[in-house]
């Protein structure tokens, strides 16, 4: 294979839809345990940099605690859960429903990851996929990686704004 057509594939690679949006690093989580979402940062808004990041918490994650980053400023949402939730013998009844960095600028060409640590809780549903809704804000445009397919169609990159999905696995 010749370098021009190595480049080739290495470009369109890159450029897959796959590679393009916000993603979870780790794809697969079990229900009833602690989750650590590391949410990837591949590009910013069509070359302009990322200067926040928006993460909406699905219910039934809960003990949600972002990692701090040097130079950005952590904001939470919080609210009412729909229901009350068992956590280490307590009740939780409310909690972060959405997590923001801002302050910060990753330019286009870099990449980054922001954290969350939480808790999925049994009244998850195993073998499903939970998705985090991110929006992705850049000095120049908005980019909202929101789409979450129709129950039961599964994860699918097919949407142009996927949002971050994990798949939840049975407790053992």
């Amino acid at each position: 294979m010749s370098k021009r057509s190595c480049l080739i594939l290495i470009v369109a690679f890159a450029a897959s839809p796959a590679a393009a949006h916000v993603s979870l690093e780790t794809k697969q989580a079990t229900v009833g345990a602690s989750y650590k979402a590391v949410f990837t940062v591949p590009h910013g808004c069509k070359g302009s940099p990322t200067v926040k990041i928006r993460v909406q918490i699905p219910e039934g994650v809960i003990a949600v605690k972002p990692m701090p980053k040097a130079g950005w400023t952590i904001d939470v949402v919080e609210g009412k859960y729909a229901g009350e939730y068992d956590y280490h013998g307590s009740k939780l009844s409310s909690g972060v429903k959405e997590v923001a960095w801002s302050g910060g600028k990753l330019p286009d060409q870099h990449y980054d990851e922001f954290v969350v640590q939480t808790f999925l809780t049994g009244s998850l549903k195993p073998n499903t996929t939970l998705y985090f809704p991110v929006v992705q804000e850049c000095e120049t445009g908005v980019s909202r990686w929101i789409d979450i397919p129709a129950e039961g169609a599964g994860h699918s990159h097919d949407g142009k704004s996927p949002a971050p999905g994990v798949k939840l696995m049975p407790k053992p």
